[in-house]
């Protein structure tokens, strides 16, 4: 089975957008289909789904200083 490059080019373009489900319903159809498909691009995906998965667990283990929170409920109150 020959692979369309240009296929794979945008599935691997958009793997960031659809790892944070940003992407269109069309869109993330496109690319679920395209990772049924290819081997090498559901690798990437793999990959880069471990990777987000890891840097989350560890970032909830930081504690986030208090200062920061108090600034960020600020600019979020303003913005109300």
């Amino acid at each position: 089975m020959t692979l369309d490059r240009y296929t794979c080019l945008e599935t691997v373009r958009r793997l960031d957008d659809y790892l944070d489900r940003e992407l269109s319903a069309a869109e993330t159809i496109e690319v679920e289909r395209h990772l049924q498909t290819c081997e090498g691009c559901l690798g990437r995906f793999k990959f880069e789904g471990a990777v987000l998965d890891e840097l989350r667990m560890k970032l909830r283990r930081v504690p986030i200083p208090e200062t920061l929170v108090a600034r960020l409920r600020e600019r979020l109150s303003s913005r109300a």
